[in-house]
């Protein structure tokens, strides 16, 4: 697959076209190609066919920050390519531009935008991509220039840029492409990120169906001159396993491939400057001795969580309350947080010579391996269409609400009543309301109305006009009676019994059928995996005196955008 990439359209969160940078050929044009890619209905996916064109065109699509990125091509290509290309460019233009990516940004920026898409991709070839070559390449005009000529003076003043041929010179001898020539930094700095995105399914029993982390690698190199740098991972029983843990490792280019394969764990690498992804892994949660039926205990037991989720459905005398039980488990710290030996922080703000973070009373400072912390605790539970409202929401903490037009009931408990520990045990119990109207009779079910008559008689007496059978309006017995039939206790019972029964069968269909929690852990992984070490090799680095010894440190976060989720 040589294909290549033909035109590339921004649209703003109005669906209006902001910029259109055409490749080679002669692509689609963004007010014909928009509403073909919206009559897909969504959730539309990232790459979609349309073979009706002239050429049949491939469109792949990215939204991010209220930004949509379509980008076309007619020739058959790798499609894991483009859409990594174009998680490239969001990338580049947030490095240029800065957070959040903005419409105007973009439109007032367009000087940088099209020496950024021209040196990213050549007549429709992906090129360069890196954030650190792209520095060299691109030329940025700085604040003074921007305000002189925005005050139409008739010099400006001329800036510190190199040459063009001054460029093609440093390109022709950068030797990595990933990180720019020159760098110097008044502080040196190294930081790692460790943060696991959880996907967890448990059965309504509370076992373990499936659970995954999928964990990143975050670090940022502020030092001056070309570092040569060994960080070394470690997991829950140490290093001589670490191989046969992680799955799925996928590396910067900056990694030495040949290093990782002899020793697992060890990552030996010349890094970009600045912030990037090191390291991506995906890591099993659920040994594979523990997946079968005779060892639900132990799986269970292996999977250590922040929180448990209980959902009971079908609850009260008509069977319309359901209940979320929610129990908070406390996560046990470890000292140094696996990096005590090797004088890292645990921390970033606050640091001690022994790697510890230390709080203002003296003890280990939250958010730390020494101390985890667990916050924005957020409980969803989806319902079904047939529901029409909640009649009553009770929780002892934190705050439900429930909106009938998403269908989805939230239930938020605040960082503070964690933090204090008021309580680890939460409950949350809702009334459902259907669409019918509750509590009609089974002798009512032909009423089109449903106000509890039909169209022939009401409490058993039949109010039809019949010219031939002439009778009273109302006959002494049911004056006496209020026209109804007096019925016995027992037989009182039985009916209320009767219609709970039926009430109880209706709701059952108006019961959620899961429940999901996301929250956040800091100083806290769920694989177990830690970094180490931070090693910086003085004699393999250039342009870096021997003396100089780096501020090294190192965070962990667990997090779970509604990715532990119970079936009920």
């Amino acid at each position: 697959m040589n294909g290549v990439i033909e035109a590339l359209h921004i649209f703003d969160e109005h669906n209006s076209p902001i910029l259109s940078h055409t490749y080679t050929s002669r692509p689609l044009s963004p007010s014909y190609l928009l509403p073909l890619y919206l009559e897909h209905p969504a959730p539309r996916p990232n790459l979609i066919y349309l073979p009706n064109t002239n050429p049949p065109t491939l469109v792949f699509s990215l939204k991010h920050a209220n930004l949509l990125f379509l980008l076309t091509t007619s020739s058959e290509v790798e499609p894991l390519l483009v859409l990594e290309f174009l998680h490239r460019i969001v990338d580049s233009f947030e490095e240029f531009l800065g957070t959040p990516l903005l419409a105007h940004k973009i439109e007032s920026n367009y000087d940088v935008i099209a020496q950024l898409l021209t040196e990213m991709c050549d007549a429709g070839t992906i090129n360069t991509t890196e954030p650190n070559a792209l520095r060299d390449l691109v030329e940025v005009e700085g604040f003074m220039g921007k305000l002189l000529g925005n005050l139409n003076l008739p010099t400006k003043p001329t800036f510190s840029n190199p040459s063009p041929a001054t460029l093609l010179a440093q390109q022709s001898t950068l030797a990595l492409p990933w990180r720019r020539n020159n760098v110097r930094h008044t502080q040196n700095e190294l930081y790692a990120d460790v943060i696991e995105t959880l996907s967890v399914t448990l059965a309504p029993s509370g076992r373990p169906l499936a659970a995954f982390a999928n964990g990143t690698i975050a670090f940022t190199s502020k030092v001056s001159g070309v570092p040569d740098i060994v960080v070394t991972l470690t997991g829950p029983t140490g290093k001589h396993n670490l191989g046969s843990i992680i799955d799925l490792p996928v590396f910067h280019p900056c990694v030495r491939l040949a290093k990782w394969r002899e020793q697992p764990g060890i990552l030996s690498f010349i890094p970009p400057d600045g912030r990037f992804t090191l390291a991506g892994y995906e890591v099993d949660l659920l040994p594979l001795g523990t997946r079968n039926l005779g060892n639900m205990s132990a799986s269970a037991n292996n999977l250590r969580l922040p929180v448990s989720l209980e959902v009971k459905t079908c609850l009260g005398p008509t069977g319309s309350d359901f209940e979320v039980r929610l129990t908070v488990n406390r996560i046990p710290g470890t000292s140094g947080g696996g990096a005590g030996g090797s004088g890292l922080s645990s921390n970033y703000p606050l640091s001690s010579a022994s790697g510890v973070s230390r709080g203002m009373g003296g003890g280990p400072q939250p958010g730390t391996p020494a101390s985890p912390t667990l916050q924005d605790l957020k409980v969803t539970v989806p319902l079904p269409a047939d529901v029409r409202n909640l009649a009553e929401i009770r929780t002892a903490k934190g705050d439900a609400t429930y909106n009938p037009g998403d269908r989805f009931l939230e239930w938020t408990i605040p960082n503070k009543d964690i933090a204090a520990g008021f309580a680890s045990h939460f409950a949350l119990r809702c009334t459902v309301v259907g669409q019918s109207v509750s509590g009609a009779d089974e002798d009512d079910s032909d009423d089109p109305t449903g106000f509890g008559f039909n169209t022939s008689s009401v409490g058993g007496r039949d109010w039809s006009y019949d010219a031939g059978e002439p009778a009273p309006y109302q006959s002494a017995s049911d004056l006496l009676s209020g026209g109804e039939k007096k019925l016995t206790a027992e037989q009182e019972k039985e009916e209320k019994e009767r219609r709970e029964g039926k009430l109880a069968q209706q709701n059952k269909i108006l019961m959620p059928s899961s429940a999901s929690v996301s929250f956040a852990v800091k100083g806290w992984t769920a694989s177990g995996i830690k970094v180490e070490s931070i090693v910086l090799d003085p004699r393999r680095s250039k342009g870096l005196a021997e003396t100089v010894r780096p501020f090294k440190g190192v965070k962990y976060l667990t997090v779970s955008k509604g990715g532990v989720e119970i079936r009920c």
